[in-house]
This record gives C-alpha cells, sequence and structure tokens, in this order.
C-alpha cells in the first residue's frame, strides 16, 4: 500500500502540477486578453478624445466659416446693386449710343448733301473758270487783232507821214 500511496501521492502531485500549469496558462490567457482590453480601452478612450478635439475644432471652422458666409453674403448683395446699378449704366449708355448713331447717321445724310451741293458749286465754277478761260483767250485774240490793227495803222501813218514829208519837201 505504500506503493500505491506514493503511486497516489505522485499521481496527485502530477496532477497538481498540470493544474498548475492549466491554471498558469489560464491566467496568462486573461492577462492577455485584460491587457488587449486595456488596450482597447485606451485607444477608444484616445479615439473619443481625438474627436472631442475635432469636434471642437470644427466648430470653430464652422463658426469662421459662418462668419465668412455672412460676409460673403453682404458682399454677393453689394455686388447685385452694382451689377443693377451698371445695368442701368449700360442700357443709359446703349440709349445713348443709339441717340449718337442717329444722330451721326443724320450729320452724314448732311455732309452727303453738302458734299453734293459742293461738287455742283464746283462744277459751276468749274464752268465758270472755263468760260473764262475762253473769254481771256477771246480777249486776247481781239487784243493781238487790235495790236496788229494798231501796228498797221502805225504803219500807214508812218508812210503817210513819210509821205507828207516827202511831199513837203518836194514842194
Amino acid at each position: 500500500m505504500k506503493n500505491f500511496q506514493q503511486n497516489l501521492l505522485i499521481v496527485l502531485a502530477i496532477a497538481l502540477c498540470g493544474l498548475c500549469a492549466w491554471q498558469w496558462y489560464a491566467q496568462t490567457v486573461q492577462r492577455k486578453t485584460i491587457g488587449d482590453l486595456n488596450q482597447m480601452v485606451f485607444d477608444r478612450s484616445a479615439a473619443i478624445e481625438n474627436y472631442t478635439n475635432s469636434i471642437a475644432t470644427l466648430d470653430s471652422q464652422v463658426n469662421e466659416m459662418d462668419g465668412r458666409i455672412v460676409g460673403l453674403k453682404s458682399t454677393v448683395a453689394t455686388n447685385e446693386q452694382i451689377t443693377v446699378s451698371q445695368k442701368a449704366q449700360i442700357d443709359q449708355l446703349q440709349f445713348d449710343n443709339n441717340n449718337f448713331t442717329n444722330e451721326i447717321a443724320q450729320y452724314k445724310a448732311a455732309v452727303d448733301a453738302l458734299e453734293a451741293k459742293l461738287k455742283d458749286a464746283d462744277d459751276g465754277i468749274d464752268k465758270q473758270n472755263e468760260t473764262i478761260s475762253n473769254l481771256l483767250s477771246q480777249r486776247n485774240d481781239l487784243v493781238q487783232k487790235y495790236d496788229e490793227l494798231a501796228t498797221n495803222r502805225n504803219d500807214i501813218v508812218a508812210k503817210y507821214n513819210e509821205l507828207v514829208k516827202q511831199a513837203d519837201g518836194n514842194k
């Protein structure tokens, strides 16, 4: 029986060692699981903190954007007013342009009429110049004939005077 008790004690000791080894393994697995859970809790806490900080940052950015949007809306309103006034100015300028275009057309018509009258007057002046040139040439011809006639008469008078001198000298 001694052997039995010794064997039983050895079996119990081996069983106790196996139980200790199994317990050690189970506790190691549990500690690893607890470490993983602690890491997960830490990661989640860090993520929550990051998200909280991110939300605060986004809230400040949203507030800044709201301020910019208000500024842009006022700029848009001002631009719309400027656009309306510029459209009115453009309409006025187009109306003035049409009026000036009509006036230019009237002036062009008047200039064309004056050019036609000037051309007619120029044609009349050309005819008068031609007539004056003809009259001058006729006058020059008459003067030349008169000069020739005067020269002939002077020659005749000179011959007459010579004849008279000869006749007085013969007497």
